[in-house]
C-alpha cells in the first residue's frame, strides 16, 4: 500500500467536501468526480507497483472520511444548500441522529461504493499505463 499517495489523492476529497457544502449541488457532483477518479486511477497506476485495486479503493475510503467529517461539521450549511438531503436526514422516523446517519452513510455506503469504482478504474489503468517503478 502506498499510504503517501493515498493521502495525497484523498486531498481531492477534502477539497470536494467544502465545494459540495457551498458551491456544487448534488446533481452536479458526478461532473467533478469523474475527472478526479480518472486522474487518481492514472496516478495509482503510475506510482504503485502492486495492489492497484486496493490502493484505489483506499483513496475513496479516505475521501469518504474527509467528506463525511466536513459535512457533519458544517451540517447546517450543507443542509441549507441540499434540500433533498435535508428531507432525508430530517425524517422523524430515522432511528439515529441526522449527523450520525450522514457520517455512517457517507463512509459505509458512498465510501465503499466509490471505492469499488475507483479500485476498478485503478486496476484497468494499471493494464494501460506503463509503470516507471517496474523496469
Amino acid at each position: 500500500m502506498n499510504w503517501k499517495l493515498i493521502f495525497q489523492l484523498s486531498l481531492f476529497g477534502l477539497a470536494m467536501s467544502f465545494a459540495t457544502v457551498y458551491f456544487i449541488p448534488s446533481s452536479g457532483e458526478a461532473f467533478f468526480w469523474l475527472p478526479i477518479f480518472l486522474i487518481s486511477a492514472y496516478l495509482v497506476a503510475k506510482k504503485c507497483v502492486e495492489s492497484f485495486f486496493l490502493n484505489g479503493f483506499m483513496v475513496s475510503i479516505v475521501n469518504s472520511l474527509w467528506i463525511s467529517a466536513v459535512h457533519v461539521i458544517l451540517f447546517d450549511a450543507y443542509i441549507a444548500h441540499h434540500a433533498n438531503e435535508a428531507h432525508l436526514y430530517q425524517n422523524p422516523t430515522m432511528p439515529i441522529p441526522p449527523k450520525a446517519a450522514m457520517f455512517i452513510l457517507g463512509v459505509v455506503m458512498f465510501g465503499i461504493g466509490s471505492g469499488i469504482v475507483l479500485g476498478l478504474f485503478s486496476f484497468v489503468a494499471s493494464k494501460i499505463v506503463k509503470n516507471k517503478s517496474i523496469v
